[in-house]
């Protein structure tokens, strides 16, 4: 599968970098919300602990980490040109900030007027980016199966946003009994994670997964039928969940994690033929996003078909953080691994104008940091796991290791901005450009 790529074509280095900065952020304040609250947080899905910190990792740290992605990928990958990017990303970064603040802290302690400011930021920074990013993939014609998930991927998120702007308005309006909310929460949370999530996860990997980690490419038809095919049973699902037919449900549930199941195993199928002699961290992180994948379908299957296991109520919990952070936040560790780097390397090669080269991309991050830090990751990973199942042991350290995880990750990322303005300033000096030139 061959990607068009046009490196001349990216956005200012500061658009999809104030982005990825602000990401782990999130998961630090989750750790921290984790740790205020205690095991008592995990006594119920539905706690306000929970919700918080729920919307702390998808709009939080998800939702800041792929749009940052999405600003680098749409010119470079789709030749898709936003325009003004990086007033673009000044604007949804501001809008997203506050909102993800305001969302989470509404939610926490039950505040409406804190509820429908998040709803409004939130809706207007996200439709500030669907606006321009529509606007630059209008003219682009659907030449490979990742323009076609980012194109489907960015519907999903139109339609995650609808839908989350009437669960805020049921929570604050007087129309809780018009709307069936815990169907369209559910809905909400399946658009979020499969229809916008997975389909621009499986965008991204039909590119990065070949040229990052040296495996076969994705086959053609796969790659072509994936995303239309998560969009159209999850349309389907939409339907039979809102009007309550609970005989087709489960079918049309099942094939939707059978989907998401097929491109988990298929990634680790291509990762197995990888070419490098040695995993590296970002390897480590796909292959435990795509167990992490596997795992949260099969117990879903497995909860929802026998009578066995007890609390389901646990295992929600469980499932929710396979997906949330070993699915989403460890696919997005490794990725942000590649891609900063990869971004230092490109900005000071254009930069140096073939008259000074760029360093090594290998020399932004030291490894060594890149390593423990994924280490750590994994560590706070098994730590929620175990928390999960029995908050009262292991809330407080899965807490603290979630915000050593994600603050070691900031640091990384500030490691590579120093790195950047480090050089820069020395191609500066080695061309003769004044400061005040810059």
């Amino acid at each position: 599968m061959q990607a068009l790529l046009s490196f001349d074509q990216a956005p200012p280095f500061a658009a999809p970098f104030r982005f990825f900065l602000t990401a782990p952020v999130f998961g630090v304040l989750a750790g921290v919300l984790l740790l205020a609250s205690g095991p008592a947080a995990l006594a119920s899905r539905w706690t306000p602990a929970v919700l918080a910190a729920t919307h702390l990792i998808t709009v939080g740290f998800m939702l800041q980490a792929m749009l940052g992605a999405l600003l680098q990928i749409l010119p470079v990958v789709a030749g898709a040109n936003m325009l003004r990017p990086l007033l673009v990303a000044r604007l949804v970064h501001a809008s997203l900030l506050c909102g993800a603040c305001l969302l989470a802290g509404g939610l926490l302690v039950q505040h409406t007027v804190a509820l429908l400011a998040a709803a409004t930021l939130l809706a207007g920074g996200l439709l500030i980016f669907l606006t321009a990013a529509t606007h630059a993939l209008y003219a682009v014609p659907t030449t490979s199966p990742t323009i076609r998930g980012i194109k489907l991927a960015l519907s999903g998120l139109g339609v995650t946003t609808i839908l989350g702007l009437l669960l805020v308005y049921a929570l604050t309006g007087e129309c809780q009994n018009q709307l069936p909310f815990l169907s369209l929460t559910a809905v909400h949370l399946a658009w979020g994670l499969l229809g916008w999530g997975l389909v621009l996860l499986s965008a991204v990997a039909f590119v990065v997964v070949p040229m990052f980690q040296l495996t076969p490419p994705y086959h053609e038809r796969f790659a072509q039928a994936f995303p239309p095919t998560v969009v159209g049973l999850l349309a389907l699902w939409t339907l039979v969940e809102l009007n309550d037919w609970a005989n087709v449900s489960p079918l049309s549930a099942g094939l939707l994690l059978a989907a998401a199941g097929a491109f988990a195993g298929l990634t680790l199928r291509l990762q197995r033929l990888s070419k490098r002699p040695r995993l590296d961290a970002t390897q480590h992180c796909w292959r435990v996003a795509m167990l992490s994948t596997l795992a949260a379908c099969i117990l879903w299957l497995l909860v929802n078909s026998s009578a066995q296991f007890g609390d389901e109520n646990r295992w929600v919990l469980v499932s929710g953080v396979l997906v949330l952070g070993g699915g989403f936040m460890t696919a997005i560790v490794g990725m942000l691994y590649k891609i900063a780097p990869f971004l230092v390397w490109l900005h000071l090669q254009n930069h140096g104008a073939g008259r000074v080269l760029a360093p090594n991309m290998n020399k932004v991050i030291p490894l060594v940091h890149i390593e423990r830090q994924t280490l750590v990751h994994f560590v706070s990973l098994l730590l929620l796991l175990a928390a999960a199942v029995w908050p009262p042991g292991f809330a407080y350290p899965a807490g603290l290791a979630l915000v050593v995880a994600n603050a070691w990750l900031l640091h990384n990322l500030v490691l590579a901005v120093r790195f950047y303005r480090r050089h820069r300033q020395a191609i500066d000096a080695t061309r003769g450009t004044p400061a005040a030139q810059r």
